[in-house]
């Protein structure tokens, strides 16, 4: 694993949310969100369609920028006016968008070190180097003992759940401290989606935070430390790991479309 996600950490938090809301016009896409991430742990993050998921992930990852609130990356304050994609890119934090962020017509290796190249003194790029390290990844991070499938594989030759693993791997590899997965087993067969599902895994195994976005409940209650619902732009359940059911889930979700208003989770 590299050395940079298990080295000794001083901060309690990789991300802290304290009352972030967005607005558009009269519109209010987020309200008042209080969330916090630690290291090693995979959070869940669901709830209907417009709920406020991918608002919130664009407002962590420098894409919108809220209307008020304050954002902390490993216990310090972001600054709004400078903060972006490149800069939360740079402060190690890592979005998988399902199979848009792969070339089909490239190798492996070209995926995995796209934009960030081993290069040699003169500015040539290092290909047997990329090549033997993306190998490496293959096999000892994702495990991938498949025939056929090597560094030189294109794209376009792996299954749905295999280019799933490659994307995370290479945010794995890049020492991303927090890999947000913006629903990976979408169109997958079940075969497929078991391969996820065990890199998900692999993300907590090696020390890092995910936030996994996922409409599969099951998927999502099997992996999840913890459960974060949001319902018309508010958090309205934190659920650890064992507090709830799937089918206690599942109905509380539910009951939280009919209701029209937020409801907290039975105790």
């Amino acid at each position: 694993m590299d050395s940079g996600a298990s080295a000794t950490r001083s901060y309690d938090h990789i991300v802290r949310a304290e009352n972030i809301s967005l607005s558009y016009g009269k519109v209010q896409a987020l309200a008042g969100i209080d969330l916090a991430i630690g290291h090693n742990e995979i959070v869940g993050l669901i709830g209907d369609n417009g709920a406020g998921k991918s608002t919130l992930i664009k407002v962590l990852t420098g894409v919108l920028r809220p209307t008020s609130g304050r954002l902390f990356i490993r216990d310090r304050l972001v600054d709004w006016a400078s903060y972006s994609v490149r800069e939360a890119h740079r402060l190690r934090f890592e979005t998988v968008y399902q199979e848009k962020s792969l070339g089909e017509k490239q190798p492996l290796w070209r995926n995995i070190f796209v934009g960030r190249q081993i290069t040699n003194r003169f500015g040539f790029i290092k290909v047997a180097e990329e090549r033997r390290i993306a190998n490496d990844i293959l096999k000892r991070q994702l495990g991938f003992r498949g025939v056929g499938i090597d560094a030189n594989s294109t794209i376009s030759k792996l299954s749905g759940g295999e280019r799933q693993g490659i994307a995370i791997g290479r945010a794995m590899h890049f020492d991303s401290d927090l890999i947000i997965l913006d629903e990976p087993t979408v169109a997958l067969a079940i075969s497929e989606v078991r391969k996820v599902l065990d890199f998900v895994r692999s993300i907590k195994t090696s020390g890092r935070a995910c936030i996994y976005i996922e409409h599969n409940l099951a998927h999502v209650h099997e992996l999840a430390d913890r459960l974060v619902v949001l319902d018309r732009g508010r958090i309205v359940a934190d659920i650890r790991s064992g507090e709830m059911s799937l089918e206690q889930l599942t109905t509380f979700l539910i009951d939280l479309q009919h209701s029209g208003h937020a409801v907290g989770p039975a105790q």
